[in-house]
């Protein structure tokens, strides 16, 4: 476990089941708790308190008028991916909350979208070491091409739960 928190301990459960068992039931566990999610049908492909990589297939629930990833879908996955590794970080008397977010979109979406959320050790040390506070969560959001789609900015909060 790299932090004693709620989600990463709910997440070791997770960890010692069987490995062909694990993707199931991360994915599984997570949409518990957050609902759209497993309604949206995000896939966590690497989950740690530094970095956060999931992706959305281009299902036909998801998708717009063109048969793409319709745009709100887009941007949960960039919340998404951004939400759980802040959630990874926080210690559990801290409630997140999303401030403020910012999406530009630059190209037409081909297939499943992947998005990769990072946080440098600076970030981490913050947000553990923090009554409170905000900051910038980097996102990358590409395409099966492995193009740039949208260029977004996730400004997430923490705050005490009492």
């Amino acid at each position: 476990m790299e932090y004693n928190n709620r989600l990463n301990r709910s997440l070791e459960k997770v960890n010692k089941l069987p490995k062909f068992l694990q993707n199931w039931a991360r994915n599984k566990a997570i949409g518990r708790a957050v609902p759209m999610i497993g309604t949206a049908g995000i896939v966590f492909d690497k989950i740690s308190c530094s970095e956060l990589v999931a992706h959305i297939p281009n299902h036909k629930k998801i998708q717009n008028h063109i048969h793409q990833v319709h745009a709100a879908a887009t941007v949960l996955l960039a919340e998404t991916t951004t939400g759980i590794l802040l959630g990874m970080n926080i210690p559990d008397d801290k409630l997140p909350l999303m401030k403020k977010l910012s999406v530009k979109y630059i190209k037409r979406s081909i297939g499943n979208q992947t998005a990769t959320a990072t946080l440098t050790e600076e970030a981490i040390q913050q947000i553990r070491a923090s009554e409170s506070g905000d900051l910038i969560i980097p996102v990358k959001l590409v395409d099966e091409s492995g193009e740039d789609v949208v260029v977004a900015e996730m400004n997430w909060a923490w705050i005490s739960k009492k």
